[in-house]
């Protein structure tokens, strides 16, 4: 018993010390009014979400299509040589392991600023290629952007290691070979596994040779005068470009990667594909392009 009075003791003393002693009661328990309270809120909320639904589908506002099954994706895709594909996959997934992705994975601890500059600099030879492609396309805003581009990033940029043309709003949106027969209304044709490359179909396939032709026969500066040369920046690009990927094979934790990627490549190709032949969206009054 002598514990609790010295508690007790204690209490008294620290509430003597504060000079303020408050006494707290709990408010009676009140079930109905409690319930009938939260009716009344229920009843507040239920009424709001019926005005906002009916705000949403006025007259001046039609009410969205619902979505049926037959709008989905068909997860079908056209490959007609899946047993070579799935070998060139196979294939490619080991040399990724093997070679490719050490050597980026080495690439990357570079110092930041090597690492930038080499980006940089593939990226500024790849706007000659969407020059000529943005030419074949008709988009001569385009075309004529890549051209600023290629002459402030090969002068102000110091050869294309620092991109300065996007710092004056120029960004950067390259294009190929492949986008252009899409343009022309080429369609994808069978899905292709291009060895050391990975995913593509036929027709970006051709797009994608096309490119590495057109870079040879432009000869920027004469980089590709030799061929040691030629293949000395190829290897440095391919590189570049792996250790800006993240994708390591046969590790997305689906049984069915193969599958996957395929439908997702082809996928992304058909929607691209889409926005290449959309009508242009209206611009807004007073809204510049871009905004």
């Amino acid at each position: 018993m002598k514990a609790p009075m010295f508690l007790l003791a204690l209490v008294a003393l620290a509430a003597c010390t504060t000079k303020r002693v408050e006494l707290r009661t709990l408010a009676p328990d009140r079930p109905a009014e409690t319930n009938a309270a939260a009716a009344e809120r229920y009843a507040a909320f239920a009424e709001a979400a019926k005005a906002a639904t009916e705000t949403r589908n006025d007259a001046a506002t039609p009410p969205l299509p619902q979505v049926t099954p037959a709008d989905a994706p068909s997860l079908r895709t056209y490959d007609p040589w899946e047993r070579m594909n799935r070998f060139t996959y196979r294939f490619n997934a080991r040399f990724d392991e093997a070679v490719f992705f050490p050597v980026a994975n080495a690439y990357r601890r570079l110092p930041l600023p090597l690492q930038r500059g080499a980006h940089n600099f593939f990226a500024n030879l790849a706007e000659v290629d969407s020059v000529i492609n943005y030419a074949l396309q008709g988009r001569l805003v385009h075309a004529a952007r890549s051209i600023g581009r290629f002459l402030v990033n090969s002068t102000v940029g110091v050869a294309g290691l620092f991109d300065v043309a996007a710092k004056l709003r120029l960004p950067a949106a390259p294009t190929g070979l492949g986008t252009t027969l899409a343009k022309w209304g080429m369609r994808p044709g069978p899905y292709l596994v291009i060895p050391f490359v990975g995913p593509s179909t036929l027709r970006d396939g051709v797009g994608f040779f096309g490119d590495i032709g057109t870079s040879w026969a432009v000869n920027v500066g004469g980089l590709y005068d030799s061929s040691n040369r030629s293949w000395a920046l190829g290897t440095a690009n391919a590189i570049d470009q792996r250790a800006n990927v993240d994708f390591r094979y046969y590790e997305t934790g689906s049984a069915f990667e193969y599958e996957a990627v395929r439908f997702l490549y082809v996928r992304k190709r058909l929607i691209e594909d889409e926005g290449l032949h959309a009508a242009p969206l209206p611009r807004e009054p007073g809204k510049e392009a871009g905004q």
